[in-house]
């Protein structure tokens, strides 16, 4: 009984032969899941996920500081690599906490800047050595509120509602900085499209064209009117 017995013993090794676990061990495997842990660690990256809303305001703060021009929203965006959407809520947190402070968030447009605040201007006037006292003529003001609260629009557009010839106001307006070439308008002759800019805002201590004093119901409509027949 003995030697019959240690026969099944010594045999119990060759069954456990067919279970090695080595061949399953493949190459694609390992590959295909360091490629999927790749590409997981990429999506947080390229949608900004590590970056919370404390950061995101620091961040964009020191952007505009070091910009030696205003900077569109979507060079901001690339830069810290966030989706547009988050840079404007992060442009909004930053506009809410200057408010009380020396320095303004200022928009025109899709491109933002920092500013120094309006009621500082005296100050830095003499600070300065500036003289900003110059004043726009009443023309050129008549002008100046029909670009700002009709742009994008064309010189004939201005010259409708206003009754009189624009060149020279415009040319004034032009070369103060106050507006500028936004594009042209698609009709025959291709006619330039004026805009306001960023000096404007300034010159009235804006910080975006919302902040422009509403118009009335009517006025609004008359102004539509002129600059409809003007494009005929």
């Amino acid at each position: 009984m003995g030697p019959e017995e240690a026969a099944p013993t010594e045999a119990a090794p060759e069954l456990e032969t067919p279970a090695q676990e080595a061949p399953e061990a493949e190459a694609p495997v390992p590959a295909a899941s360091e490629e999927a842990a790749a590409e997981q660690a990429e999506v947080p990256a390229a949608e900004g996920a590590g970056i919370d809303d404390a950061r995101l305001q620091v961040l964009l703060e020191a952007l505009l500081f070091v910009a030696g021009e205003p900077a569109p929203v979507a060079r901001l965006a690339t830069a810290l690599n966030v989706p547009v959407e988050r840079v404007e809520q992060g442009l909004e947190m930053i506009d809410a906490a200057l408010r009380p402070r020396g320095i303004r968030l200022q928009r025109q447009r899709d491109v933002v800047q920092l500013v120094s605040a309006p009621e500082a201007a005296e100050v830095i006037e003499t600070f300065l050595g500036l003289d900003l006292s110059t004043k726009l003529s009443r023309a050129a003001l008549e002008a100046l509120a029909i670009i700002a609260y009709r742009q994008p629009v064309t010189r004939p557009q201005v010259d409708a509602v206003r009754g009189v010839n624009s060149d020279g106001v415009m040319k004034t307006l032009l070369n103060r900085g106050l507006i500028e070439e936004v594009g042209r308008l698609e009709q025959a002759g291709r006619p330039i499209l004026y805009g306001t800019t960023f000096a404007f805002l300034q010159y009235f201590g804006l910080t975006s064209l919302e902040e422009l004093p509403p118009l009335q119901e009517d006025a609004v409509e008359h102004l539509s009117e002129l600059a409809a027949a003007a494009e005929e």
